[in-house]
Order: C-alpha cells, then structure tokens, then sequence
C-alpha cells in the first residue's frame, strides 16, 4: 500500500472518528479493526462478480471495505481501460484515489489539484468525450444541493449526454435509496440509459451480485448494511458518426 493510500486511509478514519466524537483510543481501536479487515480481505483475494457478460473482482481498498465502490471502481476501470488514448471526463472527483490517467475532472464542491469547480449543467468543454464517467455523484446533484432543484438529475445526464463523442459511451453508477427522486425516474423508466442494470449487496463482508429490478425496487441506502445496499449501473451510448440510430 503506498503512502499515499495510507494517508487518504487516516484521514477518512480520522474524519469520521471526529464526527462521531470519538476519543483517541476508540480512533486507534478503529484503525487496527480496518486494518485487519483490510489485511484479511487481501490474503482472502477479491472475489469475482457479473455484470452482463462481463465478470469483475470486486476491489479491496482501506477506503471502501463497507460500501458499494467495491464493485463500482473496477466496472469503471474496465471501461478506461478498453480504450486507451481517450478523452475522459469524471463527473464527480472519484477514481483519482484508485487509478491514475489522463482525464478531465468536474466537480462543484471539492476542492482539488486539477479539478474544475463547475456545476455539470453549466460546464462547456472544449472538445466532446469518448467517455464520461459519473461514479455514485449524480444522485447528489440537485438533491443535496440548497436549495433543492427538483428535475436536476434528467438537466444533468441530458448535459452529460450532450458532451459525448460520435461513438462515445456515458457510464452513471448511483446507490438507490438515497434519492427519492432518482428512485422515482427508475421505477418510471425516465432516465434515459440505454442500458440499465442493477447490483445488490448480499453479505456483511460487502460481496454484490447482479439482480433484477424487482429485487432492488425500494432498497434502503444504510440498511440492512451500511451505505448503499443496492445500485443502478447505466449506460447512454451516442451512435458513430453517419449512424441513424437514435440513443
């Protein structure tokens, strides 16, 4: 694990120790407990998961020993890396903590080296994308945001949709339960993916399978686990240029 990891590691436990009002000890307790979770889970080996025809492992990594980025890091890392040399954008600053490559990176609130502070709706690229990248980010916009804006999400992914490429894929991967309204658009089939598959978290140890809709409908973010118990994996593909089909 390189230091960097490691620092990101303290300081997300360090944080969270804080906002619970935790004493020093029961700080130190928490970080021998991930650390031998962490430490467990690697000599275990990352288990395989599917997601249509592909399989994945799931990723072990001190940040996300509870939470659904075990399975959404590594679905998007396999789109990165089936298409070397592309122009990427990241809506939400996510995967820099797990892999480093070339790519644009919007973000509104967090404040980082080389990332543009713009609100998604407003960002004008220069040049369109291969591929946009939206990791658990777009379930925030214009839900946590004061005051609230309801039909954000459909002003965002139409945003998203609009900077792709000919040929150029958006992939959006978001917890359900968390926002109503996201919820809502779902069950309605208003999103406009043209693709859309969902994962489900079946243990304590945060192994995921693939499920139907019906089996992830009304899923609660925190419960019966922590974080998100269930997510939506969906996908716009713009046709290649000279293609009449429409997305």
């Amino acid at each position: 694990m390189s230091a960097r990891t490691l620092g990101k590691a303290w300081e997300q436990v360090r944080l969270a120790a804080a906002a619970e009002g935790r004493s020093l000890p029961a700080l130190a307790l928490k970080i021998v407990h991930r650390g031998t979770v962490f430490a467990w889970r690697r000599l275990r080996g990352a288990p395989p998961f599917t997601l249509g025809n592909e399989t994945y492992r799931h990723r072990i990594h001190p940040f996300i020993l509870d939470n659904e980025r075990t399975v959404e890091i590594p679905i998007a890392l396999r789109e990165v890396e089936r298409r070397p040399g592309a122009r990427i954008l990241e809506v939400g600053n996510v995967l820099g903590a797990y892999a480093d490559f070339p790519h644009v990176v919007v973000d509104k609130y967090e404040r980082a080296a080389g990332v543009l502070n713009v609100d998604i709706v407003d960002y004008r690229p220069d040049a369109p994308f291969d591929l946009i990248l939206c990791i658990s980010t777009l379930e925030h916009i214009g839900w946590d945001e004061t005051p609230r804006e309801p039909g954000k999400v459909l002003r965002a992914v139409e945003a998203m949709h609009g900077m792709l490429a000919p040929g150029g894929e958006l992939l959006v991967t978001m917890p359900l339960g968390y926002n109503a309204e996201v919820d809502a658009l779902l069950e309605a089939g208003a999103l406009p993916f043209t693709e859309r598959r969902f994962l489900r978290r079946i243990s304590r140890d945060n192994r995921w399978r693939e499920a139907e809709w019906f089996e992830v409908r009304g899923a609660k973010f925190g419960s019966p686990y922590a974080c998100g118990n269930a997510i939506v994996v969906g996908r716009i593909r713009r046709p290649p240029a000279g293609s009449e089909t429409s997305p």
